[in-house]
């Protein structure tokens, strides 16, 4: 069976675009991060139950992976944990 990559871009701007994330379980996944606002607490995105942490500088695509392993909804966010966002990893 060929594991394809999966990709997802998410814009940054006043939070995230889109705010959720669908992936497939096993499959590899790379999250594109392009912050396109200036907004301090921004500057930053995480993530404890996926395992990342990396600056966003400004109008640079930042990539991160992400495991695929284990179903759920994973939630990362800015910084100060004031704008969030989810991925879905479905079976």
């Amino acid at each position: 069976m060929d594991q394809k990559e999966q990709n997802a871009t998410i814009i940054v701007s006043g939070g995230y675009q889109p705010e959720v994330i669908k992936l497939k379980q096993g499959i590899p996944a790379k999250l594109s991060f392009k912050r396109v606002s200036e907004q301090g607490c921004l500057d930053v995105v995480h993530s404890k139950e996926l395992g990342f942490e990396a600056t966003l500088p400004f109008d640079v695509v930042k990539v991160v992976s992400v495991p695929t392993d284990k179903a759920g909804e994973f939630s990362f966010s800015c910084g100060m944990d004031m704008f969030f966002g989810k991925v879905e990893v479905e079976p």
